[in-house]
């Protein structure tokens, strides 16, 4: 029996934690508030929670149940997982997006993770103060340039403790950081919102109360509702924040007994992110930063949709500048933004860990490292160059997570059956999914990814036929050997178990 087969939680809150940290990431902070300045302010939170109604916690109740599902049959990872749940064998060969875009998105994750790492050891060390805000912006420009060896030193250091803690598995090693983890990153995020929305216009330097710019971020522009590509960004957001279309969801939840609620607890870690986001999302990067740089000022800096140029090369500045409780300000933030980062790392390597387990016998502490072994190879060109990251965030981070939605909405509703799936993710419910989720995933979610594909169309031939540099081209080959790679392995774990078909 596979070693991963006998592993679980510890508990029921552990798990809960665990699942929100895995959703609840760098995106939740840096992202969100620009993308709504970007798409309407207040207006974007109606399609934004259209979204997560129609799409969201839909897909959430399918992962949960067909990760649970496949939980009983000793499978922890998505090609197995679909090759119970289907009636052809492509359909595993469809779940390796669920181990493909865990490998790909880790390699650039964990360099965005280590910057929290660097800045939180920059802000106690001192290193912003006395600096401008010109030369902090400088100084992250060189940063991200490799223009020090010190990218590549808190890299390193960010995938060995992504790797150790994943060797310890589940209960000893994920559910424990997210224990504390998750906590620390509220009571951070609360104390920093709190300084955000009560931050006054006084002569030490804010220009502005720092409900300017809670006003500002939610002042609703009507307009943008009728705009596709607002639903897009909506969409891409709920995505993006939930972990959806990773296999990662699948993976934790197939460790769970048959009798465990995944009903409560997929709505509590959905809504959970969904307060950090909206609420502590809201109340930090864009309060203070217009309180002390003014409206037009950040306008101009999350153009794009992005809170990175605030969040690293801004906010540093700004904590600096408050004394001792800068450095207190400096270490919250980034360690928030860490927690967030290494939450949803950890989620990404244990798909790997339990197809390696289930297939091969490679035990999860062994499987961990192999793990970090395939990140430092594939994330090192996403960290010597720009190109290479964008081509695995949006080759893995976008396009792959909405194909593999579409595909596993599918399996689940009309492939499975509705019937059966609805009685999957009712099974052991403390509370009843309403009804009507019975009928938006059989129809109106996957009408809704077919349109969000389709509207991705433009943007994938643009991205596949524009040139690129040396680095990017590197990167496109990387994603696809690892792919096949991945499909290959597949297979051969397909002909090891042909006497154990799961159906």
């Amino acid at each position: 029996m596979s070693n991963t087969a006998s592993a679980g939680w510890g508990s029921r809150v552990g798990l809960i934690l665990a699942m929100a940290g895995n959703a609840v990431g760098l995106g939740n902070f840096l992202r969100f508030p620009a993308q709504a300045i970007e798409n309407g302010g207040g207006a974007f939170i109606i399609p934004y929670l259209v979204c997560f109604l129609l799409m969201g916690l839909p897909l959430l109740f399918v992962e949960w149940s067909m990760g649970r599902f496949g939980g009983k049959y000793k499978q922890h990872s998505t090609p197995f997982i679909f090759d119970a749940m289907g009636k052809a064998p492509y359909w595993k060969y469809f779940g390796v997006f669920g181990i493909f875009t865990n490998i790909a998105v880790a390699a650039f994750y964990c360099y965005l993770e280590s910057w929290a790492l660097s800045w939180a050891y920059y802000s106690v060390a001192g290193t912003f103060t006395g600096m401008s805000q010109t030369e902090v912006q400088a100084f992250f420009q060189n940063y991200i340039e490799l223009g020090t060896s010190h990218p590549v030193i808190f890299w390193i250091i960010c995938l060995f403790l992504n790797t150790w803690i994943l060797s310890r598995g589940l209960s000893g090693g994920v559910e424990k950081v997210a224990k504390i983890g998750m906590p620390l990153l509220i009571l951070f995020g609360l104390i920093l919102g709190i300084t955000g929305l009560t931050l006054q216009a006084s002569p030490d330097g804010a220009i502005n109360d720092g409900v300017v710019g809670l006003n500002y971020l939610w002042n609703p522009d009507f307009s943008t509702i009728w705009s596709f590509k607002v639903w897009v960004a909506a969409a891409g957001q709920i995505f993006f924040t939930l972990s959806l279309g990773m296999g990662s969801i699948h993976c934790y939840a197939s460790y769970l007994n048959s009798k465990e609620d995944i009903a409560l607890n997929a709505m509590s870690a959905g809504w959970m992110n969904e307060f950090v986001e909206v609420v502590l999302g809201s109340m930090i990067i864009i309060p203070i930063s217009i309180g002390y740089l003014g409206i037009e000022a950040v306008t101009n800096m999350v153009s794009g949709g992005s809170g990175l140029g605030i969040g690293f090369a801004v906010l540093p500045k700004l904590f600096a500048d408050w004394g001792a409780f800068g450095v207190v300000a400096g270490l919250m933030w980034f360690g928030l933004l860490f927690f967030a980062g290494i939450t949803s790392s950890l989620a990404m390597g244990t798909p790997v860990m339990g197809f390696l387990d289930d297939n091969f016998g490679i035990r999860q502490s062994r499987g961990a490292w192999i793990f970090g072994g395939i990140i430092l190879l594939l994330g090192l060109p996403c960290v010597l160059s720009q190109d290479a990251f964008n081509e695995f965030d949006y080759w893995a981070g976008t396009i792959a997570l909405v194909v593999f939605a579409l595909v596993e909405i599918v399996l689940f509703a009309w492939v499975f059956g509705m019937d059966k799936g609805w009685a999957e993710i009712n099974a052991g419910a403390d509370i009843k999914v309403p009804k009507i989720f019975k009928f938006i995933i059989q129809f109106v979610s996957p009408v809704f990814l077919i349109v969000v594909f389709i509207g991705a169309i433009p943007g994938i031939i643009e991205n596949a036929t524009k040139d690129t540099s040396f680095y990017g081209w590197m990167a496109r080959f990387l994603l696809l050997a690892l792919f096949a790679l991945i499909c290959v392995f597949v297979y051969i774990a397909s002909k090891r178990n042909q006497s154990s078909k799961l159906y």
